[in-house]
């Protein structure tokens, strides 16, 4: 392997080591246009998956798919102050079209809230007709100055659920739901193990009564805001008028939800599993699962493996697998290319099995399975090959998940630690550092300032320590809740 094809390891630059992988692994590049990103096919066949499994999830929930525009009229977003306020340093604004100056400028959808509640004024009614549940899957713009392919860019896509409700209690059972939808997908999916909980005043979404969030620890020790669900209580319904005639005839204003995920994704998958080889892609989500390599030194050799290779192909590809489908297969019959650059290849991108083919294999009706994240090469029939893969994939899927919580928990910090030492190890390796607070923004701000960490949540009480602290870490004052501080991105 020459030096100009080796990634940064981890250990020495984790930044560069996360850029030059989505780079080499063809995920993403960047566009001509500052802060947006093109995403590849390879990093589309991700997002593609991740819709499949979260989509169905919905639906199971009871919501259904609409479209909204991207454009939105800026007096729609200036009717929730806090929501304006909370956007303005992000939106992008038109204000000419047609080569003429437009009599009222455009937002470009930094979010729906705004657009989405002015129709769901326009369509309720009546107490019969909710709940309303949407989602819409489309891309947003958020004007960002300091951008990260996957994880922070000027452009992205999204899912995006807005829900209305006819009372407090229905809106926040919604938001809970969908958010203990995210974490099975994170975790079941994703192999990516999330804590919940309630995020700060400080850190809840603009014009929300509560924001609830799935954090997640990367390799690096950081906490990716992986999801979130917010009780919008009834700011936009009485900033769009969205009222409904009551059972006892009476009027009410809705109540409201939204919640989403982006391709954001994407990037915590890539900073949880991936390793200083390349990607390492959860079976769940591999658009590729199986990469079959034929070995060969005459043509003959060449053509008796091509066939076979093939052959196994269009058998393992033959029978449905779950809600994935069938398992995806290819054959990696490039000529002129050696094995070993194929192997290379193919770990870099994460595939989750490799299958060989050689000469012998042929004769013994066998191959060579290599599982992505453990490597050792398993010579296995090729009677009842599908059913060793899929047996295969399950253990990668769950094994991966399992290493993930293990080096999660490794890292996180619980016990009466003092500020003195929450600084040291966030000027060091980083982490959770689960601690109490006295419920202070100021505090909460104090800390902010002095250490760049941040209040990741109120973490739900089955994600608490077995023996709370008591204490605010900062001021030594009775601790009002335990909470998770951890750098972020």
């Amino acid at each position: 392997m020459s030096d100009d094809k080796k990634l940064p390891t981890r250990a020495e630059d984790f930044s560069a080591w996360y850029n030059e992988l989505v780079l080499k692994a063809e995920l993403a590049d960047y566009s001509p246009v500052r802060g947006c990103m093109v995403i590849r096919p390879d990093g589309y066949g991700i997002w593609e998956r991740m819709q499949l499994a979260l989509d169905q999830m919905f639906k199971a929930t009871g919501h259904r798919n609409a479209y909204f525009p991207l454009f939105i009229p800026e007096s729609f977003l200036k009717k929730e102050a806090s929501h304006v306020e909370g956007f303005a340093p992000e939106l992008a604004v038109v204000t000419h079209g047609g080569g003429s100056k437009l009599e009222e400028p455009l937002v470009v959808r930094p979010t729906s809230e705004t657009i989405i509640y002015h129709m769901f004024a326009k369509w309720l009614q009546s107490y019969r007709d909710l709940p309303f549940l949407y989602n819409q899957w489309a891309n947003v713009v958020r004007w960002e100055m300091r951008t990260r392919l996957f994880l922070r860019t000027t452009e992205f896509l999204w899912q995006e659920g807005h829900t209305a409700h006819a009372t407090h209690d229905e809106a926040e059972l919604e938001t809970r739901q969908m958010l203990d939808v995210y974490r099975s997908f994170m975790e079941g999916w994703m192999a990516m193990p999330v804590i919940t909980g309630q995020k700060t005043d400080s850190e809840r979404f603009a014009g929300a009564l509560r924001t609830f969030s799935c954090e997640a620890m990367m390799q690096d020790n950081r906490a990716l805001q992986a999801g979130t669900s917010h009780n919008l209580g009834q700011n936009f319904s009485k900033a769009f008028d969205l009222t409904f005639q009551t059972e006892d005839g009476g009027i009410a204003h809705a109540w409201n939800t939204s919640w989403g995920v982006s391709t954001r994704m994407i990037g915590g998958l890539v900073m949880t599993h991936g390793d200083d080889n390349g990607l390492q892609i959860p079976p769940k989500l591999a658009p590729i699962e199986v990469v079959i390599v034929p070995i060969w030194k005459t043509d003959e050799e060449r053509a008796t493996v091509f066939e076979l290779a093939h052959r196994v192909k269009a058998e393992i590809s033959g029978r449905e697998r779950g809600l994935v489908g069938r398992v995806t297969a290819h054959v990696d019959d490039r000529i002129g290319i050696k094995p070993g650059a194929k192997y290379f290849h193919w770990e870099l991108k994460g595939i989750p099995i490799r299958m060989e083919i050689g000469p012998r294999d042929v004769a013994a009706n066998q191959c060579v399975l290599v599982r992505r994240d453990v490597k050792g090469k398993n010579v296995v029939s090729l009677d009842g090959v599908l059913d060793t893969i899929h047996a295969m994939l399950d253990t990668m899927q769950n094994d991966m998940f399992a290493a993930a919580i293990a080096r999660r928990e490794a890292n996180s910090h619980r016990g009466d630690i003092t500020y003195e030492r929450f600084k040291e190890i966030m000027d060091g390796p980083g982490g959770f550092v689960y601690a109490g607070w006295n419920g202070d923004p100021a505090v909460e701000a104090q800390v902010k300032e002095e250490t760049k960490a941040t209040i990741r949540c109120i973490p739900d009480p089955e994600f608490r320590s077995p023996v709370a602290p008591t204490r605010c870490m900062v001021t030594g004052e009775p601790a009002k809740y335990e909470v998770i501080w951890a750098k972020a991105y």
